[in-house]
């Protein structure tokens, strides 16, 4: 049978829990080549393979192809927030992407992505993130690399000295508020930070080792100040994350870390805050390593810069936008930027010859998040500017690099 013929008789559904979860599941896992005796291998239950992604139909926007009552492709998106230099944005996280063989090449995910990007906008979700199996393919759908997750590894002997510190660790349940509460004060002022909520926290911990060990910095007030989320295996301290709201707090964990020194050979871990770790350490002679992590797109451009906290907001200043979007024709065209005199930026649809700036939605996306800055854009031909229009993006987006460390 022709693919035109197997396409015009799909239709496209909105998906539930009642009536789809073992179709998704099903789907993600050939896709993603998981099977369920290496789930129960790292201690899943069976129940718990059955319910594994029962949260994104209860929670999720899910949209599905069907072919009869036999479910082809689908994709999903999660309800989330995050802070972009301060501002929290509504956020679409795209999850659950996958089309059975027998149905590639016809389209239907280009058609899924664009009808889930139109209901991101009517929801207001003016940016997605999104984790990619294909960078080339994303980009091409309009999103770009916004972060990098940096691995390391330190010899036991390149383990930091003790520094004298005036509060405490202690060892605590995964689950333990304080550890909610020292990431919420971090989230609240690190750009790029997931903002979780229950949901997020448990994407966040759906894939972990059952052996995961949670310990707390205290101030001397008992304040909780940091926290580092680990497990111990083959004499390998392995570290999911390290957070800290103060170098009171670093120093703290580190001190945690290195009293392992008798157990361990070595501590692995990730950095997600795009700066080396070697430089902190006395002995930098440890082995980094990075790679591309999340990508992210604006999926409404109008809402997106009218929240977007410039550095600078002068009404002498303006700046004419030419962007071209793959998929959201809305986001196409001209559009200029202007401040009052309160700093709130006015945009409106119609071209400037000053301060011209022409780029596609991806450029556009990772320099407001601040990944890659606009001369670096420039310089490699992905942003077409004049030099007074570069410096005045350099002056007013900001500095700050995306920090983010979840994933679903």
């Amino acid at each position: 049978m022709s693919t035109s013929k197997i396409k015009n008789r799909l239709v496209i559904k909105e998906m539930n829990k009642e009536e789809h979860l073992s179709q998704f599941n099903n789907l993600l896992r050939y896709a993603f080549q998981v099977t369920n005796r290496e789930l129960l291998d790292v201690g899943w239950e069976e129940d718990e393979i059955k319910q594994s992604k029962s949260p994104v139909l209860e929670k999720a926007d899910v949209i599905g192809w069907f072919d009869g009552d036999k479910l082809a492709s689908q994709i999903a998106v999660y309800p989330m927030k995050v802070n972009i230099h301060g501002e929290i944005y509504e956020m679409g996280g795209v999850t659950g992407v996958a089309t059975y063989p027998e149905y590639a090449n016809m389209g239907l995910m280009h058609t899924l992505i664009k009808r889930s990007l139109i209901e991101m906008r009517r929801r207001g979700q003016t940016v997605s993130f999104l984790f990619p199996y294909s960078i080339p393919y994303y980009r091409r759908k309009g999103w770009e690399i916004i972060s990098d997750k940096m691995t390391f590894t330190i010899k036991d002997t390149q383990l930091p000295h003790q520094v004298e510190v005036p509060g405490m660790m202690d060892r605590v349940s995964i689950e333990h508020e304080d550890i909610k509460k020292v990431y919420d004060r971090f989230s609240a002022k690190r750009h790029g930070t997931l903002q979780r909520d229950e949901l997020a926290w448990e994407e966040y911990w759906r894939w972990e080792p059952e052996e995961m060990i949670a310990a707390v910095y205290y101030s001397e007030d008992h304040d909780p100040m940091g926290f580092v989320l680990y497990w111990i295996e083959n004499e390998i301290f392995h570290i999911k994350e390290i957070v800290y709201l103060n170098q009171e707090a670093r120093h703290g964990v580190w001190n945690y870390i290195s009293a392992h020194f008798s157990m361990i050979t070595e501590v692995q871990g990730n950095n997600f805050t795009n700066e080396s770790l070697a430089f902190l350490l006395e002995d930098s002679e440890i082995t980094e390593t990075i790679c591309p992590f999340f990508m992210a797109r604006i999926v409404d451009l109008r809402g997106f810069i009218r929240q977007y906290p410039f550095s600078v907001r002068d009404k002498k200043n303006s700046l004419c936008l030419v962007i071209d979007d793959p998929m959201a024709k809305w986001n196409c065209g001209a559009f200029t930027l202007t401040w009052d005199e309160r700093g709130r930026t006015k945009f409106k649809a119609g071209e400037s010859d000053e301060n011209r700036v022409e780029c596609n939605i991806q450029t556009l996306t990772t320099m407001l998040l601040s990944y890659r800055r606009p001369s670096y854009l420039h310089r490699i031909e992905r942003l077409r500017a004049d030099p007074a229009t570069i410096q005045l993006l350099e002056t007013l987006i900001p500095l700050e690099q995306p920090y983010y460390s979840d994933y679903f």
